[in-house]
C-alpha cells in the first residue's frame, strides 16, 4: 500500500500538512494505492468529532461533481474516490462486483486511519453504500441512501430515460449532456440550463470501459433479499421528480430496513447538486442526532412488524401510517 501526493499537492505542500488537516472545509486530494488499484481520494476536512462520511459517487461521476455538496458540509469530515476506471482512477485488470468495492473502500478508510466511518451512497454509489453496511456492520455506523435503489429489483424508469443512461456520452460530449440532462434528472434540472452547464464543466475523467464496468459491476445485484437485516441508523433521500430512480424506490427501501427514515426532497435526481446546503443539513443533523441508535432486527420481528402495519387498529377501518 502506497500513497502519493498529487501535482498540485507538491506544489502546495501546506495543503497536505498538519495545518491543512485540521483547517476546517479545505478539500485535500490524494493519489493513494490500496492492494495494488491506484485511487483518486478527495477529503473534506471537518471537526474531527464524528466519524468521517465515506461518500460514494453516481455512475460515470469523478469526485469533482460533488465538491458543491462537500463545501456546504460544516462540520463532517467526509471521503471519497474515484472508483477504478471513473475520473483520476485508472482502469482495473479485471471487472469487479459491489463486494469488490466495499472491500477497497475499507482498506482505503484503514489506511486512512479510521476504525468507523458514516456512509452515503447517491444513486449507482447507493447500492455500493449498502453492501458495505452489510458487509463491514461494524464499521459503518450510520447509513445515507440518496437517490438510490435496491438494485436490479428496482422499480425500473422509463425506457427512454434509461436508453439514454446506456452510454457514458453525457459525460464525454457536454453539448449531449444539454440536450438530456432535463429528461434524465429532472428536478431543477428542468427549468435551469445554467445548472447542467456548471454540472458539466465539472465533468471529467469518464471512459468507456469504466463506465461498463460498473454497470456491469451491478448486474444482477440487489439488496432486497437482506436490507432487513441492515443494523445502521438510515437516511434514505429521495427527489419527488426523480426520472432515473422513481421515488417509490424510496420506499420499499424505507419499508424494509428496521431503522430507515425517508424524507423526500423538491427536485430532481441531482439534488444533492442542484440543492447542497439543504442537502448537507439534512444529512448533518442526521448524523448529529445522538437518539438515533443502531438496532438489531430478524427477519420474523420485521414481518411481525410489517404485517401489524397492515392490519387496522382500531376498527375504525384505518391502516396505521
Amino acid at each position: 500500500m502506497t500513497e502519493d501526493l498529487t501535482s498540485a499537492d507538491k506544489a502546495s505542500p501546506a495543503k497536505v500538512g498538519p495545518a491543512a488537516a485540521t483547517q476546517r472545509g479545505a478539500i485535500e486530494t490524494r493519489q493513494i494505492t490500496i492492494d495494488g488499484q491506484l485511487l483518486q481520494v478527495a477529503i473534506r476536512h471537518g471537526d474531527g468529532g464524528a466519524p468521517p462520511l465515506l461518500l460514494f459517487n453516481g455512475i460515470g461521476a469523478n469526485w469533482e461533481l460533488a465538491r458543491p455538496f462537500l463545501e456546504a458540509l460544516t462540520n463532517t469530515t467526509a471521503i471519497i474516490f474515484d472508483v477504478p476506471g471513473v475520473g483520476g482512477s485508472p482502469r482495473p485488470a479485471w471487472p469487479y462486483r459491489p463486494s469488490t468495492l466495499a472491500r477497497l473502500a475499507a482498506d482505503l478508510v484503514a489506511e486512512l486511519g479510521h476504525a468507523e466511518v458514516d456512509v452515503a451512497g447517491v444513486s449507482w454509489g447507493g447500492g455500493i453504500a449498502q453492501q458495505f453496511a452489510h458487509q463491514f456492520p461494524k464499521r459503518c455506523r450510520r447509513l445515507v441512501l440518496a437517490a438510490t435503489a435496491p438494485g436490479f429489483t428496482m422499480v425500473p424508469a422509463s425506457p427512454a430515460v434509461l436508453w439514454k443512461m446506456a452510454t457514458p456520452r453525457r459525460y464525454t460530449d457536454k453539448g449531449y449532456m444539454k440536450t438530456v440532462a432535463a429528461d434524465i434528472y429532472g428536478g431543477a434540472f428542468r427549468d435551469d440550463p445554467s445548472l447542467i452547464g456548471r454540472h458539466a464543466a465539472a465533468m471529467h475523467g469518464a471512459r468507456s470501459m469504466g463506465y461498463f464496468y460498473q454497470l456491469l459491476a451491478m448486474t444482477g445485484w440487489t439488496s432486497l433479499p437482506w436490507l432487513w437485516s441492515l443494523p445502521q441508523p438510515t437516511l434514505i433521500l429521495m427527489g419527488r421528480d426523480d426520472p432515473l430512480v422513481p421515488p417509490i424506490n424510496g420506499q420499499i427501501m424505507a419499508s424494509l430496513i428496521p431503522n430507515a427514515e425517508l424524507h423526500m426532497i423538491d427536485d430532481g435526481h441531482l439534488f444533492m447538486v442542484t440543492r447542497p446546503k439543504e442537502t448537507a443539513g439534512l444529512i448533518e443533523a442526521f448524523l448529529a442526532d445522538e437518539s438515533r441508535q443502531a438496532a438489531a432486527s430478524s427477519l420474523l420481528s420485521r414481518t411481525t412488524s410489517y404485517l401489524r402495519d397492515l392490519v387496522p387498529t382500531s376498527g375504525d377501518g384505518r391502516q396505521k401510517s
